[in-house]
């Protein structure tokens, strides 16, 4: 039975152009109802569409790329630009950033004596650099300096090996060398020990 239907009276729901000015009714209403949660969802950045997201990174001056970023990079960044605002801590830097890029791979530090943000990260992807960066410039305060180190999360193996070589002095040390007649010191064979 038709959905429409039961809002009309006993007496309209047996007529025949009632039944058919309802079921001509139903595709308008999902189309209506369809918009009106589209709307609700662009409301709230985590539900909303690509149109909403394109919208809001217009009013926020976002400048994105669809082709390399995907629609969750784009949502998180909304957020954190939206987000950025005083009053500014390093415990809420260091949270702000491990929402942004992950747990782990950023770490906050501050010489106080200095003024110097330290900001030391494992980032590869260059649109989640450029958007590090556009955060702390915009939450730092004036007076202090940021200074971006970088972590390779990589193992460095060290070798050690002893080598020696024998020495024969060719003058001795009382001033008889002369230039260009033969070397100083000639040099043994390399031996590893």
């Amino acid at each position: 039975m038709n959905r429409l239907l039961e809002y009309l009276p006993e007496v309209l729901r047996e007529i025949d152009d009632f039944k058919a000015l309802t079921d001509a009714e139903i595709p308008e209403m999902d189309n209506l109802s369809a918009t009106i949660q589209k709307y609700i969802d662009d409301q709230f950045v985590m539900t909303a569409s690509v149109e909403g997201i394109r919208r809001r990174e217009k009013m926020l001056r976002i400048q994105a790329d669809p082709s390399t970023e995907p629609l969750e990079f784009r949502r998180k960044r909304i957020i954190n630009r939206q987000s950025t605002k005083p009053p500014f801590t390093i415990r809420w830097l260091q949270e702000q950033l491990d929402r942004l890029i992950g747990p782990g791979m950023a770490v906050v530090s501050v010489d106080v004596q200095q003024f110097i943000l330290y900001v030391t990260t494992n980032i590869e992807n260059a649109n989640l650099f450029k958007e590090v960066q556009h955060t702390i410039q915009t939450v730092k305060p004036a007076n202090m300096v940021y200074q971006q180190n970088t972590s390779l999360n990589h193992r460095i193996g060290i070798k050690h090996t002893t080598k020696r070589r024998t020495v024969t002095w060719n003058y001795p040390l009382d001033g008889g060398w002369k230039l260009g007649e033969k070397p100083f010191a000639t040099l043994g064979p390399e031996v590893t020990l």
